[in-house]
């Protein structure tokens, strides 16, 4: 069984209004391509903000019947627990796994965001970086880091992402629109057989972001 699955978890905090729009057509058609491959794929999206921490809008879905993101289903608002987000989606997916009989080959987990923590209650910098490193090590979880904001890159680094797998993205338009195309590519390879999922330097070139790393 060729079997994947992906895991988003999506910063929906009040710093992303800028790119509501440019943010559910990228996620659309990441969503799009994915459902054309071949190959089985379950999805789940969670959506974060201090208002609603952890918000599960899909949890191992059939990726063919995951519905395309609106702007009623995404909302920015508030502040950034995303401390928090990654520990509980890191926690969330191991219980769900360890309670299925047919279980993914392959766990992807996708974090994009626009900002730095500033809200979490639950989870420190040492816990996540503890966790990150099981999971990599251990089970071969894909961990994928994208920001708008160089600070959290550096945070992500810290926290024990692949440098390959962590991308800056430009807060516009067309960065949007890359690196949701980036991601939708190196997935999309990872579930080909690529040993990782990872960003190209023609990935980087199309983000002046990442120019200033």
């Amino acid at each position: 069984m060729d079997y994947t699955h992906i895991h988003i978890l999506l910063d929906r905090t009040g710093s992303m209004e800028i790119i509501r729009d440019d943010t559910i057509g990228g996620f659309n058609t990441f969503l799009e391509e994915q459902k054309a491959l071949p190959g089985k794929a379950t999805l789940s999206l969670v959506q974060f903000d201090s208002q609603d921490p952890y918000e599960v809008v899909h949890n191992f879905k059939d990726i063919q019947d995951v519905p395309e993101l609106t702007r009623e289903t995404f909302v920015p608002r508030a502040y950034t627990p995303l401390l928090d987000a990654i520990g509980r989606s890191i926690n969330d997916v191991a219980s769900a796994l360890a309670k299925k009989t047919e279980k993914p080959e392959k766990v992807v987990v996708v974090i994009i965001t626009d900002g730095q923590e500033n809200a979490s209650m639950e989870f420190r910098k040492d816990q996540i970086e503890k966790m990150v490193k099981e999971k990599q090590d251990t089970d071969k979880w894909q961990f994928v880091f994208l920001s708008a904001d160089l600070a959290s890159i550096g945070d992500a680094m810290a926290l024990g992402f692949n440098a390959a797998s962590t991308m800056a993205y430009d807060q516009d338009k067309d960065g949007v629109k890359s690196m949701y195309s980036s991601v939708s590519n190196s997935v999309a390879s990872y579930r080909a057989g690529a040993s990782s999922v990872t960003f190209t330097a023609e990935d980087r070139a199309k983000q002046k972001s990442e120019k200033l790393r």
